[in-house]
């Protein structure tokens, strides 16, 4: 076993990507790129409203922000190369590519787990204790929070990458999917993957049940809260601050459960690579959208700054007139 494992060390694995569907190859491309380029743009958007704007200079906005630049870089892990893989007739990865695009995929998938628990206890303090709000979340505290989450994000996955570079790969190379996922690279291992299995499970719990724990208790005291609140009117207002970003983790903890805790037979590979579309690609594009829609905050901004350009635009076009 061993010497055969050396003989044949895989060196490259092949993306299977979407190729099951060849004659929807232009339409799915197109449909991924206008995907990904409203991606960037929106959740760029967003970024930007919240620094020029004043009025959302709050621990709230200041989340929001990072977890935007957060979903760009999130999805710039997969999307570009699964977008260069749909004309690529061997669509071909190196391993330690391989291995570097899931460890910053792992790493960013970890922090957003641990921002959106960060926001969940800010949205607790907001609602729970108004009255010293600030001084919980004050910027020190939120700066060191999302700085937390990254730190951790990136140890998460680095103990994994230490372990996915002791797997053995010796054949098949073949990955049916769009980028280099866990399930798939242990299916492929020649190695004994229970030690790998275990630690993932460990990760799961912290990262994972940990995050939903705290997600959890935080949303039980603010619906115990808004409860209390007499009027109908601060019921909602109180509610509305919490909708979106629930709906958020929702989405993203849902997609990512059904995928990492679903078992990876055969006939769930598929089924495992639309629900990553999902979390990867979809859900870093729903979020700006999410948390605009029904916030009077950002509407109120984007009309204050709707305001603002045309202004400057009649002035521009006075000023052409008079010279």
């Amino acid at each position: 076993m061993n010497g055969g494992r050396n003989s044949t060390m895989i060196m490259k694995f092949i993306l299977l990507g979407f190729s099951e569907f060849p004659k929807l190859t232009i339409v799915l491309f197109s449909v991924f790129l206008g995907i990904y380029l409203m991606t960037v743009s929106w959740n760029v958007g967003l970024i930007t409203l919240i620094r020029l704007d004043s009025h959302l200079h709050t621990p709230m906005y200041f989340f929001l922000s990072n977890l935007s630049l957060l979903d760009i870089c999130y999805v710039s892990t997969t999307a570009p190369r699964m977008l260069s893989d749909f004309f690529k007739k061997q669509k071909s990865i190196s391993f330690m590519g391989c291995a570097m695009q899931y460890f910053f995929f792992s790493s960013l998938g970890l922090t957003e787990c641990c921002l959106l628990t960060a926001m969940a206890y800010d949205r607790y303090a907001a609602i729970c204790n108004p009255l010293f709000y600030t001084a919980i979340m004050s910027p020190t505290i939120c700066v060191q929070m999302v700085a937390g989450s990254y730190m951790t994000g990136l140890f998460g996955s680095f103990i994994q990458l230490c372990i996915l570079f002791q797997l053995h790969f010796c054949g098949p190379n073949v990955i049916n999917h769009f980028f280099c996922d866990l399930p798939q690279l242990l299916i492929l291992s020649c190695s004994d993957t229970f030690f790998f299995q275990v630690i993932m499970s460990v990760l799961t719990v912290i990262f994972g049940l940990t995050s939903s724990l705290i997600i959890m208790i935080s949303y039980g005291y603010i619906v115990a809260t808004i409860l209390k609140i007499t009027s109908a009117e601060g019921r909602s207002k109180a509610f509305n601050t919490c909708a979106s970003h629930l709906t958020a983790v929702i989405l993203f903890f849902g997609s990512g459960i059904f995928v990492y805790m679903y078992p990876n037979s055969d006939d769930s590979l598929s089924q495992n690579k639309m629900a990553s579309v999902l979390y990867t690609i979809i859900i870093p594009m729903l979020n700006p959208l999410i948390y605009s829609l029904r916030n009077k905050e950002i509407k109120d901004a984007l009309h204050r700054w709707k305001k603002r350009i045309f202004s400057w635009y009649v002035l521009f076009v006075s000023y052409s007139s008079l010279s």
